[in-house]
C-alpha cells in the first residue's frame, strides 16, 4: 500500500492498535486478518506502526463491518492508549486528550488533535482534526464521558455538533458534551 506523503512519517503505538483487536473480540482473526492486509502482522504494545496503515485496517473495518465497530474501537481506547496521570475529572480528561492523542503518535507531518474548549461549567465542545474516522472519536469521547463522569450528573450527552464532518470531507468534525 502505498503512504499518503501527509501521514508517510508518522508513526501510532501499538498500545492504541490493540483497542481495535479488544473491540473486535468477536472476530478475533478477521480483525487481525484485515491488519495483515495493512502490512501489520503482529502487534506488540511497545512497538511503533505506521498510521497510514493503520489508518487503512480502519477504513477496512468500517467498509467490512460498520461504523459501529470503530465507535467500539474508539471506546476501547482509553483500555490500551497511553495517557497522562492522575485525571480525576471530565474537565481534565478532555483537557488532556491531545497530550494523550501526541504520546501515542510520533513522526513529522500533520497529525491534527484534539481541541477542547469548556463552554460553561456543565458544557464542553470538543474539535477533532486528527486523523482517525468520525465514529472512532465519538467512541473515545463517550468512554471518556462514563470514565469521568461527575457524581452529580446522570448522564453525559455526547453529540455531533456541527455541520462539519471529515466523514464528508470536512477538516474536523465538533462534538458537543453536557452533563
Amino acid at each position: 500500500m502505498m503512504q499518503s506523503t501527509k501521514t508517510a512519517r508518522i508513526e501510532v503505538l501499538g498500545n492504541s492498535i490493540l483497542s481495535a483487536l479488544g473491540a473486535m473480540k468477536i472476530a478475533p482473526d478477521r480483525a487481525l486478518r484485515i491488519f495483515a492486509e495493512q502490512g501489520i502482522t503482529t502487534i506488540e504494545s511497545t512497538d511503533w506502526y505506521p498510521v497510514e496503515h493503520v489508518l487503512g485496517a480502519y477504513r477496512s473495518i468500517q467498509a467490512q463491518v460498520g461504523p459501529h465497530t470503530i465507535r467500539a474501537v474508539g471506546r476501547n481506547i482509553l483500555k490500551n492508549a497511553e495517557f497522562p496521570p492522575g485525571l480525576t475529572t471530565i474537565e481534565q480528561a478532555l483537557g488532556s486528550l491531545d497530550v494523550a492523542y501526541h504520546m501515542n503518535h510520533r513522526g513529522s507531518g500533520p497529525m491534527g488533535g484534539y481541541h477542547h474548549e469548556s463552554t460553561s461549567p456543565r458544557t464542553s465542545l470538543m474539535t477533532c482534526d486528527n486523523l482517525y474516522p468520525c465514529p472512532m472519536d465519538l467512541g473515545l469521547l463517550e468512554a471518556i464521558a462514563e470514565r469521568f463522569r461527575p457524581r452529580d450528573a446522570f448522564l453525559i450527552r455526547v453529540q455531533h455538533a456541527s455541520s462539519t464532518c471529515r466523514e464528508r470531507g470536512d477538516s474536523a468534525c465538533v462534538y458537543s458534551l453536557s452533563w
